[in-house]
């Protein structure tokens, strides 16, 4: 049976990342259209009631310029996973929004965790080095292309700036890492070599018959010739001639 391709392209490799992407956008029109902040639904770590945020801080964002430094990487990292991660793409979204925000509120300062930059770090994350592991060429050169995309982002791990909940990002940088090792199964697989299997045999290979010890190539028309011989023998030839009279001489 012919292997189904890996990577295929349909409609739910974009309308899943668009989705998400309008969810967040949505909300934080409701909270300017009605005037209420939603940051207390943030990560507050060390504290119970700050576990809601696990849940629901990666859909808050404190600006409209928050939200929009979040989209771009986010539809971008979210299609790449949805189209080369199709198995276990919601896997790696849900548990990512999960174990991330668990370990910002065991890791985090006292202060309010929000936006969805904890999750883009796991995508970007979780996408550079599975490609390094899974040792496919397309993921590789997805690898390389991510790196180049948002490798500055690992700056932003580091408590080098105020304001910015490195702790999250860091978080979603180890979480992504942790993803790579653990999702094996319905990874695309680089194309394996019949000389590549473990059970392979050179004596039993056709194709390494017509060379020599030394790898020079033989010629096998004599032999060729003799089968033809032999046919020739086996059935041979009758010709039968036949004269005809003209009679207008």
């Amino acid at each position: 049976m012919k292997q189904q391709e890996p990577f295929q392209f349909t409609l739910d490799v974009i309308a899943y990342p668009i989705t998400f992407v309008m969810l967040l956008w949505l909300i934080f029109a409701i909270e300017i259209r009605f005037g209420f902040s939603l940051n207390f639904l943030g990560i507050f770590p060390q504290k119970l009631s700050g576990l809601i945020g696990v849940f629901f801080s990666p859909f808050i964002h404190s600006g409209i310029a928050h939200l929009w430094h979040n989209t771009i990487p986010l539809f971008v990292l979210s299609t790449a996973l949805f189209y080369f991660y199709r198995p276990i793409a919601f896997k790696v979204l849900f548990y990512g929004i999960i174990l991330s925000g668990v370990l910002t509120w065991c890791i985090g300062r006292p202060s309010y965790h929000i936006g969805a930059s904890g999750l883009i770090y796991v995508l970007a994350s979780f996408i550079f080095f599975k490609g390094v592991f899974a040792k496919h060429y397309r993921l590789i050169a997805l690898s390389l292309l991510v790196a180049f995309l948002y490798g500055s982002m690992i700056w932003n791990t580091l408590p080098l700036e105020d304001g910015i909940s490195w702790e999250g990002h860091l978080s979603g940088l180890l979480v992504g890492l942790f993803f790579a090792l653990l999702f094996k199964k319905q990874i695309a697989k680089p194309k394996r070599y019949v000389w590549e299997e473990s059970d392979y045999n050179e004596e039993n290979d056709e194709f390494l018959q017509h060379f020599d010890e030394q790898g020079n190539f033989i010629e096998r028309v004599e032999e060729e010739g003799m089968q033809d011989n032999l046919l020739e023998e086996d059935h041979p030839i009758t010709y039968h001639y036949i004269f005809k009279e003209n009679k207008d001489l």
